[in-house]
C-alpha cells in the first residue's frame, strides 16, 4: 500500500482507527525528509497492513502545532488510536523495521492501563 497524505480533516479519523498508523511529518524543502521518504515508502510496501501516512507541515501547520512538532522529519506511531511513539529525525530502514516490530508487539491492554494510571495521577 502506498503512503497516504493526511490533512487536518482526515488526521483524527485515520490515526483513531484500530491498527497501526505511522505518520511522517515532513516538508518539501527538508533534505533529511527527502532521504527518509523512500525508506518510508519501502516500509509501506513491505507492511501493507499498516497505514503509512504523511503530513506536509507547510500545508498543514496546525497539525504540527497540535502535536508539538518542532523538527522534521518527525515520525509518530499510533496503535488503536493511541500515540505510542514520537521522535524527530530520519530513521534508517532497519531502525524503522525495529520500530514497526516493537509497535506490533505491544500489549495494548497494558498500554491502556498505564495510560489510565498516568491520567489518574494527573487529576
Amino acid at each position: 500500500m502506498a503512503t497516504i497524505d493526511l490533512t487536518t480533516e482526515t488526521f483524527d479519523s485515520t490515526v483513531g482507527k484500530d491498527g497501526i498508523v505511522l505518520v511522517d511529518f515532513w516538508a518539501e524543502w527538508c533534505g533529511p525528509c527527502k532521504r527518509f521518504a523512500p525508506i518510508f515508502e519501502q516500509s509501506s510496501e513491505a507492511k501493507p497492513e499498516i497505514t503509512h501516512a504523511k503530513v506536509d507541515t507547510e500545508a498543514h501547520p496546525e497539525l504540527s502545532v497540535k502535536f508539538g512538532v518542532t523538527a522534521i522529519p518527525t515520525l509518530m506511531a499510533f496503535r488503536d488510536g493511541i500515540m505510542v511513539f514520537n521522535q524527530a529525525g530520519a530513521l534508517p530502514g532497519p531502525a524503522l523495521q525495529q520500530l514497526v516490530d516493537a509497535v506490533e508487539g505491544l500489549d495494548m491492554d497494558e498500554v491502556r492501563a498505564k495510560l489510565a494510571e498516568h491520567e489518574a495521577a494527573q487529576n
